[in-house]
């Protein structure tokens, strides 16, 4: 799965939370850490040095390990 596609899932997730369940803080969460991965996966592609990119890397999956978190 992309990671446009991802973040579009976290945005149904978001929407089913807050409408369904009326839930507005860990949804709220879930939203922005489910989404940043994708952008700082794009901020990579674009590194103006390897340290640089390691670094949007290594965010990205931080931001995953937390959107695993507030999934389960």
């Amino acid at each position: 799965m992309s990671s446009i596609a991802f973040a579009i899932r976290m945005v149904k997730v978001y929407s089913f939370l807050r409408m369904t369940k009326k839930e507005y803080v860990m949804s709220k969460q879930l939203l922005r850490c489910g989404t940043s991965i994708g952008a700082n996966l794009a901020e990579a592609e674009c590194a103006i040095s390897k340290s640089d990119f390691l670094s949007k890397i290594y965010i990205a999956l931080k931001e995953t390990a937390e959107t695993l978190y507030w999934l389960e």
